[in-house]
C-alpha cells in the first residue's frame, strides 16, 4: 500500500490524535515535522515556548519510534515554504497524500489552504481533521447564523449539542510493518535571543502532561473553583502549556472528568465543573480566530475601540515588564513569568489590566511581551485574554471594570506569601503590609514607590473610553 505522510503541527501526541488514526486507518504512515524557526520568532514566539516544542518534537519522535514510524524533518524560514517542502517530501517517500490537524489563527489556515492547493494540483489527497475542539469552527452559531462573540451563549450551545461521539478517543495507531525509512536526527534549537528556562521546570512530551493530569484530578481538581485564584496555592492544572502544543488533547481531560464527575460535565462537582469551562474558553478563542479574522490582524475584536488614545510610555512599558512599578502583585507576577514562563491565570489578568488600564498602553505591547516569555504562548488563547483585560474584546470587561491591585493583592494573596516569595525585598514586612508597602516601613529596602496613582489612573483610563462614546 502506498505511503500516506502525517504532518505534525501543535498536536505532539500518538495516543488521541485524529489526524494520526486516520492516516494509520489507510495503510503505512511516515511522520513529517517543519521547523518554522524564523517564522514563529517573526511572530513573536519567545525561547520558552519554542524549546518547549523542541523537546516536544523529541518525544514525539521517540513515541512514534514505538510505533515504527519514522518521523522526518525540515527546515523551513516561513510558512510559505510548506507547501513545496511537503511536496518533496511526498515525491521522496512515495506518499499518495497528507492528513494533518486543523490550527485555527488566519496565518495557519492560509498556510494549509496553500498546501492544499498545491497538493491537488500535483495530484495528492489532503485530509484536514479537527482534532482539538469538539466542534469545528462554523458548527455552533447564533440563531442569526452569525458566530459568537460572546461565551456564555457559545458554552450553553457547546453543552446542549456536545454528544459522546465528539468526545470519543481517536484510536492509537498499532506498530506497523517498518518502512525502510529512517527518522531524520532533529537539530538542537540555534542560539536564541534569551536562554529558554531550565526545561526541567516544564518536561515535554504525553508522558509529563499526562502525570499532571492525574496529579491534577487526584488532589486538586475538586478545589479547583475555590482555589484557582490564589498564586499562592498550586491549585490549577498547570496543562497550558500541553494543551498549547496538543501534548495532550481536550478530549483526554474531558473523558478524565467524566470519570471523575459521574459522566457530566456541566454538573456535580464545582471544581470540575469549573475546570472544564476553561476549557470551553480555550475552544471559544478558535472559534473567535476565524469567525472574526480581524483579531488576527492586530485589530480589537470591538471595531469601536480602533481609536482608543493609548499612551506612549516606554518608561512605564519598562518597569511593567521588570517588575518595578510599586505595585507589589503586579511586580511579583511579572517576576514570576519572566523566571519561569508562566504566570497564574488570575495574575494574568491583574498585570494585564494594570498595563492597560492604569498605564493606557496599548494591549498589543503586553500581549507580544507575555508570548515572548510564555511556555504556553498560543495566539487564540493569548490574544483572548489581553482583549478581555483591555475592554476590546469578545466579553470585554466594561471599560469601568478595573482593578485595584492592592484590593486584588489582599483579596487573593491575604498574607502576601506569594509576594514575599517573588519580592524578598518585602519578606521582612509583617504579612498586611506587603500589599502596599508604606515608605516608613520600607526604610533601607529598595523597592520603588507606585509608578501611578490607582484613583488618577482609574480616572484617566474611564476618560479615554469615554471620549470614543462621544465620537
Amino acid at each position: 500500500m502506498p505511503l500516506t505522510l502525517m504532518w505534525f503541527r501543535s498536536d505532539l501526541r500518538v495516543h488521541d490524535n485524529r489526524a494520526l488514526a486516520a492516516a494509520a486507518a489507510r495503510g503505512p504512515v511516515v511522520a513529517v515535522f517543519l521547523r518554522a524557526l524564523p517564522h514563529w520568532q517573526r511572530h513573536g514566539h519567545g525561547a520558552n515556548a519554542l524549546d518547549f516544542r523542541a523537546r516536544g518534537v523529541v518525544a514525539l519522535q521517540e513515541a512514534l519510534a514505538g510505533l515504527n514510524i519514522p518521523l522526518l524533518h525540515r527546515d523551513i524560514d516561513d510558512f510559505a515554504e510548506a507547501p513545496a517542502a511537503l511536496l518533496a517530501l511526498a515525491r521522496e517517500t512515495g506518499a499518495s497524500g497528507l492528513h494533518f490537524n486543523h490550527e485555527y489563527p488566519l496565518d495557519e489556515q492560509r498556510r494549509d489552504a496553500a498546501m492544499a492547493t498545491a497538493f491537488r494540483n500535483a495530484g495528492l489527497e489532503t485530509h484536514g481533521h479537527h482534532d482539538s475542539v469538539a466542534f469545528a469552527p462554523g458548527e455552533l452559531l447564533t440563531g442569526k447564523g452569525d458566530y459568537y462573540g460572546v461565551f456564555t451563549p457559545f458554552a450553553k450551545s457547546w453543552h446542549r449539542q456536545l454528544t459522546a461521539q465528539r468526545l470519543a478517543l481517536a484510536e492509537t495507531p498499532a506498530p506497523q510493518a517498518p518502512t525502510g525509512i529512517a527518522s531524520d536526527p532533529l537539530p538542537t534549537l540555534p542560539e536564541l535571543e534569551k536562554a529558554p528556562i531550565d526545561g526541567r521546570q516544564w518536561p515535554a512530551g504525553e508522558g509529563p502532561a499526562a502525570d499532571r493530569l492525574e496529579r491534577f484530578l487526584r488532589f486538586r481538581g475538586r478545589h479547583y473553583a475555590k482555589q484557582r485564584d490564589f498564586p499562592a496555592i498550586r491549585g490549577t492544572s498547570e496543562l497550558s502549556p500541553y494543551l498549547a502544543l496538543g501534548m495532550i488533547s481536550h478530549r483526554q481531560c474531558l473523558q478524565a472528568v467524566l470519570a471523575e464527575n459521574d459522566a457530566s460535565l456541566a454538573e456535580g462537582d464545582a471544581g470540575l465543573v469549573a475546570w472544564v469551562n476553561e476549557l470551553v474558553w480555550r475552544e471559544f478563542y478558535r472559534h473567535v480566530a476565524v469567525g472574526f479574522p480581524r483579531v488576527c490582524r492586530y485589530r480589537p475584536f470591538q471595531a469601536h475601540t480602533e481609536g482608543l488614545a493609548w499612551r506612549d510610555d516606554d518608561a512605564g512599558f519598562a518597569a511593567w515588564c521588570e517588575g518595578r512599578t510599586g505595585y507589589p502583585i503586579v511586580d511579583a507576577a511579572m517576576r514570576q513569568l519572566v523566571a519561569t514562563g508562566w504566570m497564574h491565570n488570575r495574575l494574568r489578568m491583574i498585570t494585564a489590566m494594570f498595563l492597560a488600564k492604569h498605564l493606557l498602553i496599548d494591549w498589543r505591547r503586553g500581549e507580544a511581551f507575555f508570548m515572548r516569555h510564555l511556555v504556553d504562548g498560543e495566539f487564540c488563547a493569548n490574544n483572548g485574554g489581553w482583549q478581555w483585560a483591555a475592554s476590546t474584546g469578545t466579553d470585554a470587561a466594561p471599560y469601568f471594570r478595573i482593578f485595584n491591585p492592592t484590593t486584588q493583592s489582599q483579596r487573593f494573596d491575604p498574607e502576601g506569601t506569594f509576594l514575599a516569595e517573588w519580592l524578598p525585598a518585602l519578606a521582612e514586612l509583617p504579612a498586611k503590609a506587603r500589599h502596599a508597602p508604606p515608605r516608613d516601613l520600607l526604610g533601607g529596602v529598595d523597592y520603588p514607590a507606585p509608578i501611578v496613582d490607582h484613583k488618577a489612573a482609574r480616572a484617566r483610563a474611564l476618560d479615554a473610553f469615554k471620549a470614543l462614546k462621544a465620537d
